[in-house]
């Protein structure tokens, strides 16, 4: 199979499509099913990016070929990204959502001499598989690694962690145990769930009887945690006070409506929130909230792939278009702009973004409207994970 990859890879090379007027990029994510809000806010991001900057880069125009993964399945994710490669002749891989989705392609992109751009998935060992993937999303070590140090700050000493069974979430609990702990606070019990579950009752239950006074989660921003937050109010642990600390994947803006009086409070860290106050930011959301059509479901992952479509563009660049997957990944290594997010730059010897990561609190307008008002910044954040990775 990897004989026959290469020499269609290679008949594609030879019948010019690596040097075409068009430039195809191939985006991967869930486009439909359970999470189909996520790949909505890819391509209101990428939408986002055309409407602000236009569909050219110098004389080269860009296509986006976009396939479906409805949840995390990593052998159609590597099937796509391989017809892609072979059928499409995209010079450029990028979106996945999630991480088995995008480390199982990172398998064909030395033969397919073709870079990947992570708008999503938030795993460390990604970059680490690699060396022709570029991030620039954030990763779970990133955002988790604050939010214990503002835990053990407000007065817990005891905590307990509950996190989905996948490679984000185990990053999640190692990353908060390990700064809890460092901060001088104690895990008393970490507990992995089933990215199948539904029913938290019974786990809150667990909570409850460890004597923690602190919860950290992280599950995928999705319909789970919905019913996440809902059985923590539920099950009486607000009123107990037993302090609630997560990713932003929690308290994403599209679900704050649905989730309503129940979030008012909630402390999240995160790389973005919609209502991030910069001029930068109010241009983006302008115009990708024209692309998703409905304002209350723009979130994260919008500006992950807006930025995507930034280092895209500079990589398109610096190769004259033409395919060469090595050249395209140097010419980003150090990049710097200024992104709605705030500040932002590619690390040259991790090819991770660095970013300011915010203390958000889940807060109410005087119109009524939910949304997540940044507290505190953390400047210049790297990924900690990667020491983890490596060791």
């Amino acid at each position: 199979m990897k004989k026959l990859f290469a020499a269609a890879v290679a008949l594609v090379a030879l019948s010019g499509a690596a040097y075409a007027d068009t430039i195809k990029i191939g985006v991967i994510g869930p486009f439909s099913g359970p999470f189909a809000l996520q790949g909505k806010n890819f391509k209101a991001g990428i939408d986002a990016w055309f409407a602000l900057n236009g569909n050219k880069v110098g004389s080269d125009e860009i296509q986006i070929v976009y396939r479906d993964v409805p949840q995390a399945d990593p052998a159609r994710s590597k099937a796509l990204a391989q017809e892609l490669v072979v059928r499409e002749g995209v010079q450029y891989l990028a979106g996945f959502y999630f991480t088995p989705d995008a480390m199982a392609a990172t398998a064909l992109l030395q033969q397919g001499n073709v870079p990947m751009v992570v708008m999503n998935a938030a795993t460390s060992a990604i970059i680490t598989s690699s060396p022709l993937v570029v991030r620039t999303s954030f990763t779970t070590w990133q955002t988790t690694t604050p939010i214990a140090k503002v835990a053990k700050e407000q007065g817990v000493t005891k905590a307990i962690t509950l996190v989905s069974d996948y490679g984000p979430g185990i990053d999640a609990e190692n990353a908060f145990k390990a700064a809890f702990e460092k901060e001088g606070g104690k895990v008393v019990e970490t507990i992995r769930m089933p990215l199948s579950t539904n029913d938290f009752a019974p786990l809150m239950q667990r909570v409850k009887d460890s004597g923690a006074e602190g919860l950290f989660t992280f599950l995928p921003s999705g319909p789970p945690t919905l019913a996440f937050v809902k059985a923590y109010n539920d099950n009486g642990l607000k009123t107990r006070g037993v302090k609630f600390y997560a990713t932003g994947d929690l308290t994403q803006e599209s679900d704050l409506p649905a989730l309503g009086d129940a979030a008012l409070g909630l402390q999240t860290t995160y790389h973005y929130a919609v209502s991030h106050d910069s001029p930068e930011n109010k241009t983006f959301v302008a115009a990708a909230e024209k692309a998703i059509g409905n304002p209350t479901e723009l979130s994260f992952p919008a500006v992950g792939a807006f930025d995507g479509m930034y280092v895209i563009s500079k990589m398109i660049e610096a190769t004259g278009g033409k395919q060469d997957a090595k050249k395209a990944v140097e010419a980003v290594k150090g990049l710097s702009w200024t992104s709605p997010r705030g500040p932002v730059s590619i690390d040259p010897d991790s090819r991770h973004i660095t970013e300011n990561i915010y203390l958000r609190e889940v807060s109410k307008d005087a119109n009524g409207k939910y949304y997540n008002k940044e507290v505190r910044t953390f400047e210049k954040q790297g990924d900690p994970g990667l020491g983890f990775v490596k060791k």
